[in-house]
Formats: C-alpha cells, sequence, structure tokens
C-alpha cells in the first residue's frame, strides 16, 4: 500500500514549485512545438504530441528532484511510467484535443493555442501528480 510522506512543504509550497517546474516546461514545450513545426515543417498536431512528451519527461525529472524531492521512491523507473500513463496521456489529449479547437474552429496561432492548453491542463495534473505519482512506500506504515 502506497501513503504519502510526511513532509515541510505545504501544500502551497508544493504547487509554487509545481509552477516553478511548469514555467521551464512551458519553455521547453513551445521551443519543441516551434522547432518542430517552423524549422522541420511538421504537422502541428504531431508536433504538440511530441513536444508535450518531452516536456512530460523533463517535467518528471524535476519534480523527482525538486517539488516532491522529499517523496523519494525506490523504484523510478516505475513512478516514470505511472506519470507517464496519467498526467503524460491526460496532457498529450488534453493538448491535442483543446490544440485542435483553438487552431482550427477558433483560429488561433499554434504557439498562443499550445499556451492556453498546457493551462488549462496544470491543476489536473498536480493534483494527480501530487495524490497518486509522488508517493512514498513507507514500511513501518503499511504494518498499522
Amino acid at each position: 500500500m502506497s501513503v504519502r510522506a510526511e513532509s515541510t512543504d505545504s501544500g502551497f509550497v508544493r504547487w509554487l514549485k509545481f509552477n516553478v517546474v511548469g514555467v521551464i516546461g512551458i519553455a521547453v514545450q513551445l521551443g519543441m512545438l516551434a522547432l518542430l513545426t517552423s524549422a522541420l515543417g511538421i504537422n502541428y498536431l504531431f508536433a504538440t504530441g511530441l513536444a508535450v512528451e518531452a516536456t512530460v519527461l523533463h517535467n518528471f525529472l524535476w519534480h523527482e528532484a525538486f517539488t516532491w524531492a522529499d517523496r523519494r521512491a525506490p523504484n523510478r523507473l516505475a513512478r516514470l511510467v505511472k506519470f507517464n500513463l496519467t498526467t503524460g496521456v491526460f496532457s498529450i489529449g488534453g493538448n491535442l484535443f483543446a490544440m485542435k479547437v483553438l487552431v482550427e474552429i477558433a483560429g488561433m496561432s499554434y504557439l498562443p493555442a499550445n499556451l492556453l492548453s498546457v493551462a488549462a491542463c496544470s491543476l489536473f495534473n498536480f493534483l494527480i501528480a501530487d495524490r497518486a505519482i509522488f508517493l512514498l512506500n513507507s514500511p513501518e506504515r503499511q504494518s498499522m
């Protein structure tokens, strides 16, 4: 059974840390999207999926080291897979849906549309990461 570790970080401090990582991740995602679409001529929807996945991997590493550094896990690979199958899948799906609507229906340019897409997915991603991904297996709590 997984339980949340006791932490010195308040929910607010952790939310701030999450957003610091998120801002850097937005730069990664927008940079990748611009590179893939403008420089390499890749379709904006396919490029969005690739850019989001690169950002999910980037953010996972920073969340492990910074946002939830107090919640170490014995198996980082399993945690990465879980992170990718939850927030990663939600982020890719949410971004692709929002991009399609904002670009093709609302007529927005793909970079501002992507920025809005990221913002729309952010709160859900924090809640899932905090409540379901960055948990700590605690043998002493399991025996309680």
